[in-house]
């Protein structure tokens, strides 16, 4: 696996995304993918600890079920862990029922030798497994979003999907923002010292 460095010193959002070229597990193949091969298309990239533990499958799994929702919008999801393609495989090859996640809609990356999960700043060192980092990333490799849970909890597709429509709305109406806990045919508002006054005076 080799890793291009996209930025200089800690990341944040509205830089570039690291690049990396990693082996992931796609319908059961290993297959070399690159994150700017998907550049015009949003990515979710999350982060997860190992495969066969117990709060990554519900993640993955919820992920995996929403995929055609994340589909309709431009946008990819790739799952990464420091754990081999042939550990992904087997996780993949296991029964939901039986602690796996069964076929998933989405490639998982594997990161063996840490460097994803260091150059997005997730990598834990005393566990040496990786954060629940969650990265989103627009059509031109832009980080818009960044959160990171620690190891016992785990994230919200709901929300997830909220926040990136709320990103692509703000990004094709460039003179609107999105309030708290905006939802699409939510009102929107003008980032005016007067015309947001309209917003603030219908709610």
């Amino acid at each position: 696996m080799s890793l291009t460095y996209g930025i200089e010193g800690s990341l944040r959002v509205g830089q570039q995304a690291p690049d990396f070229t990693a082996t992931a597990v796609v319908d059961q193949e290993f297959k070399t993918i690159k994150l700017s091969d998907y550049r015009g298309k949003y990515v979710v990239l999350f982060f997860y600890p190992l495969d066969f533990t117990f709060v990554c499958p519900t993640e993955i799994t919820a992920f995996s079920d929403r995929y055609e929702e994340f589909k309709k919008v431009n946008t990819e999801i790739l799952g990464v862990s420091v754990d081999s393609e042939f550990s992904h495989l087997a996780w993949i090859q296991t029964d939901r029922k039986s602690g796996g996640v069964g076929d998933l809609n989405y490639p998982l990356v594997s990161d063996i030798k840490k460097e994803i999960s260091a150059a997005y700043n997730v990598l834990d060192p005393a566990a040496g497994v990786a954060l629940r980092g969650l990265f989103l990333i627009d059509k031109d490799g832009i980080i818009q979003h960044a959160t990171i849970n620690n190891l016992a909890f785990g994230r919200s597709v709901d929300e997830t999907l909220r926040t990136l429509l709320a990103i692509q709305y703000v990004q094709s109406h460039p003179d609107e923002v999105c309030p708290a806990g905006w939802q699409p045919g939510d009102k929107t508002m003008t980032p005016d010292p007067v015309k947001s006054k309209v917003y603030f005076a219908s709610v």
